[in-house]
């Protein structure tokens, strides 16, 4: 599976983004990046994940996080090892191109997922969580789920958060590549690069590993 670029490059990567939009007097987007140059196998359940429709996409759409560190409120309110399906819980939107797969998932579609995270938002700077995305199994034959894919976050500081106009966008995508939906409205604040920066102090502001798994 790959697609032709402008320059000519064939590109044989293909690229899942996840993308946590959170809503606030300022909209922010944490979007990360699993990216595999193995291809994915047909009738597999990452194939099916990719080419139906969103009713079996959000039956499937499944987080688990870890609260490593951070103050007992935010442990008591997130819940430790908590599971969720998240295309139950929250409104996803689903983009699928010829060489990605986007899940735009809105935290403010539910208002006590909206309440927890600006609660949490409180304490952002002291608390770091581990994350990670699977595709629920649903039968015997799906068995054992495997990891999409996992990132850790640490000590963010939102101010560190970059101002990305859509001409900017447009200037690093090549040009036949279709701009995914996030890239469409008038500018959006991404932290998945500065998520890995480091805070003045010298604190390490998130620290990210990324694997996605196909097999």
């Amino acid at each position: 599976m790959h697609r032709e670029c402008a320059c000519g490059d064939a590109l044989k990567s293909y690229v899942f983004a996840i993308n946590l939009q959170v809503p606030g007097r300022d909209h922010y987007s944490a979007v990360f990046y699993f990216v595999t140059d193995e291809p994915i196998v047909e009738g597999s359940l990452l194939y099916r994940f990719i080419h139906e429709d969103d009713n079996f996409r959000n039956s499937r759409f499944k987080l688990i996080n870890r609260i490593v560190r951070g103050p007992w409120i935010v442990k008591a309110a997130v819940g430790n090892h908590a599971v969720c399906l998240l295309g139950k819980a929250l409104t996803c939107r689903y983009i699928r191109g010829a060489n990605y797969f986007e899940i735009d998932v809105d935290i403010g579609s539910s208002a006590v997922a909206n309440a927890i995270l600006h609660l949490a938002l409180g304490y952002v700077t002291s608390v770091t969580i581990d994350m990670a995305f699977l595709i629920e199994a649903q039968a015997v034959d799906e068995l054992p789920e495997k990891l999409l894919g996992a990132v850790q976050i640490a000590q963010i500081e939102m101010d560190s958060a970059t101002f990305v106009e859509v001409q900017q966008l447009r200037d690093v995508v090549p040009p036949l590549t279709t701009l995914p939906s996030y890239q469409s409205g008038i500018s959006w604040y991404k932290l998945g690069r500065s998520l890995s920066k480091q805070s003045k102090s010298g604190r390490k502001e998130a620290d990210t590993e990324n694997k996605i798994d196909l097999h």
